[in-house]
């Protein structure tokens, strides 16, 4: 990848709003194992930003996904960071936003969509909705995200396509709409009806599918010759789809009531054309963002970004620290001097880039809908807003979820005791992990909160392999968090089944071995004020 970005004279000249409305910025949500990272780089490959895509575990030959590059990633073949890449594809800007697959990072997926206008729900052909995804598209559901159904893996065995459609519909309420429909039963892929012509398009497959599938189109005439029953059992689906009502319908799209469906497979590079056009054609283009107070900031209103994620580690050799921005209104321009809202501090942009996975180009102008990474952002945190200009503007922070397991820390090198602390609370402002501090175990055993027990595999790698300071975790049993309303409380709460632990933010939680033991002392100490967890911004 070139080391700048070049721009056109057409597009410096730009305004924001004109810019923006060429821009689709979208994130991939899916279960684990659905394909995301292998969609990613097909997408990828189509838009010419690689030459050839790459596979989890560098399967069948095939180098490994650009995309996931923590060492984790690669062993276990999970998504664990998130991916920014952005790239031109008939004369838009698309902003792509991969995001962690597996539930033990839910907190980060959720920051990763709040920078999004637009979700793609990626669903295995054998499996249909699985419990992560349905989770994810809660979360879309609740922000109001249009989501596109990208039904992969039908080159394998699966399930009946108006069976999946049906899942849609029965299980999270959402209308399907299929814009193209299977031709072959799952496992037996010929290609697809493209409903919105009536033609069928078939593929090739190439060698490991590590390229673009050459596709071939015929006339439904031709092909009711030539593909025969499968073509005809297509067209019968096709015409049931239609009497049912699930053609096509762009406002109840827009109000995120019903679902464009897509079907492809990913590792064969097929149907993810076909995906890059309906995000062209469908998906919404930036809008003005409210800010914390419910206000709309306009688009053409002067530059405003709020950081969603922050990463360290993805240079080793330079040791950076990364804060990825989402562009909400204005015109970025490397080196502008910004606002931290927080803080109300200059901040100077003067190392800005585009990252998708250790590559990284840099960034000289950017627009409402474009990501930004910010080297060297030691100042920035999870939630932050950046802004020029006034009126002062700050965007709503993002919440901290609820934590369901807990280990207390120790370094293995007490003469690394520095590096210790420091790690932590990087990756605290990573938002990696919640750090709680208690009482009675002292400065020296930190006890980290987290809301699946992978994101300790993870502070456990990246405290060796980054800040090389070994630690110890002891799990403790606490599966019932609750806020503490009285902190005079503090004395009572402290037994052999719960204790008090306070969080950096100021927060006091009282944690429990179970539901039992907190009902227990409740009815003991009814005077007790002990109040649900919600996940409030900061």
């Amino acid at each position: 990848m070139s080391q700048t970005r070049q721009l056109s004279e057409t597009d410096r000249a730009a305004e924001p709003a004109q810019e923006a409305e060429r821009r689709r910025t979208f994130a991939v949500i899916s279960h684990p194992d659905a394909g995301k990272s292998t969609l990613t780089e097909a997408l990828a490959l189509h838009a010419k930003v690689i030459s050839e895509a790459g596979a989890v575990h560098g399967k069948a030959g095939r180098r490994g996904v650009v995309s996931d590059w923590l060492s984790m990633e690669r062993t276990r073949g999970i998504s664990i960071t998130s991916a920014a890449l952005q790239f031109e594809y008939h004369e838009h800007v698309i902003n792509l936003l991969d995001t962690p697959g597996h539930a033990d990072f839910s907190e980060d997926t959720y920051r990763v969509l709040s920078a999004v206008d637009c979700a793609v729900m990626l669903l295995d052909s054998a499996k249909g909705l699985e419990p992560q995804t349905v989770k994810l598209f809660d979360v879309c559901r609740h922000r109001g995200i249009p989501v596109i159904t990208f039904v992969n893996k039908w080159d394998r065995p699966g399930r009946e396509a108006l069976e999946l459609c049906d899942e849609l519909r029965d299980r999270i309420g959402l209308r399907p709409m299929p814009l193209t429909w299977p031709v072959g039963i799952a496992g037996d892929f010929r290609g697809v009806l493209d409903r919105r012509d009536g033609e069928f398009v078939g593929f090739e497959r190439t060698s490991g599918g590590a390229t673009i599938a050459p596709e071939h189109h015929m006339s439904a005439d031709e092909a009711a010759e030539r593909v025969g029953d499968e073509w005809q059992r297509a067209t019968e689906e096709s015409e049931l789809l239609t009497e049912s009502g699930d053609d096509m319908d762009p406002d109840a799209f827009a109000r995120a009531e019903a679902s464009p469906v897509l079907f492809g497979s990913a590792v064969q590079n097929f149907g993810v054309r076909h995906l890059l056009d309906v995000l062209l054609e469908h998906a919404p283009a930036p809008s003005a963002r409210p800010d914390e107070r419910g206000n709309p900031r306009q688009l053409d209103e002067p530059f405003s970004a709020f950081v969603f994620k922050v990463q360290t580690g993805m240079d080793p050799a330079h040791r950076d620290r990364v804060a990825f921005a989402r562009v909400c209104s204005g015109e970025f321009e490397r080196g502008l001097v910004a606002t931290h809202a927080g803080t109300q501090r200059s901040f100077s942009t003067k190392y800005a880039q585009q990252m998708f996975g250790q590559q990284r180009d840099t960034v000289e102008r950017a627009y409402p809908g474009d990501v930004i990474g910010l080297v060297n952002a030691s100042a920035l945190g999870v939630g932050d807003t950046l802004y020029t200009g006034k009126p002062a503007v700050r965007f709503p922070g993002m919440p901290q979820f609820t934590p369901e397991h807990f280990a207390v820390a120790r370094t293995t090198d007490p003469g690394r005791s520095k590096q210790f602390r420091r790690g932590l609370e990087q990756l605290v402002q990573e938002g990696v992990i919640q750090l709680l501090h208690s009482e009675t175990r002292g400065e020296g055993a930190p006890v980290l909160a987290a809301v699946g027990p992978m994101q300790f595999d993870v502070v456990t790698q990246r405290m060796e392999s980054e800040f090389r300071s070994p630690l110890k975790l002891e799990q403790l049993p606490y599966t019932v968090v609750r806020l503490v309303g009285d902190p005079g409380q503090r004395a009572m709460l402290h037994t052999h089944s719960s204790e008090v632990l306070d969080r950096a933010d100021g927060t006091t939680l009282a944690v429990f071995t179970d539901d039992i033991s907190m009902r227990s002392l409740q009815r003991l100490k009814p005077e007790l004020d002990l109040r649900h967890v919600v996940a409030d911004t900061e």
